[in-house]
């Protein structure tokens, strides 16, 4: 089974990576771009009988800082 686990900074939490390409998007010239936050894509192939608690404490334990970091599991067909 393929699970894309999508990870991103909490509100509230400083993104300097966003903050880096905004800045870069700007000195290319384009506009109208307000913000930006940076996150990350994790893919993973696990096998059929991976539950989706196994998934959660995953993400808690490993893919996520749960205290900066909120995450989204996704299963792909």
């Amino acid at each position: 089974m393929k699970i894309r686990v999508h990870v991103s900074l909490k509100n509230g939490v400083l993104d300097p990576q966003g903050r880096a390409i905004h800045h870069a998007l700007e000195g290319l010239g384009f506009e109208g771009v307000n913000d930006v936050r940076a996150g990350r894509l994790i893919e993973m192939d696990v096998a059929d009988s991976t539950t989706d608690a196994a998934l959660e404490e995953m993400c808690r334990k490993l893919l996520a800082n749960q205290v900066i970091e909120n995450f989204r599991i996704e299963k792909v067909a």
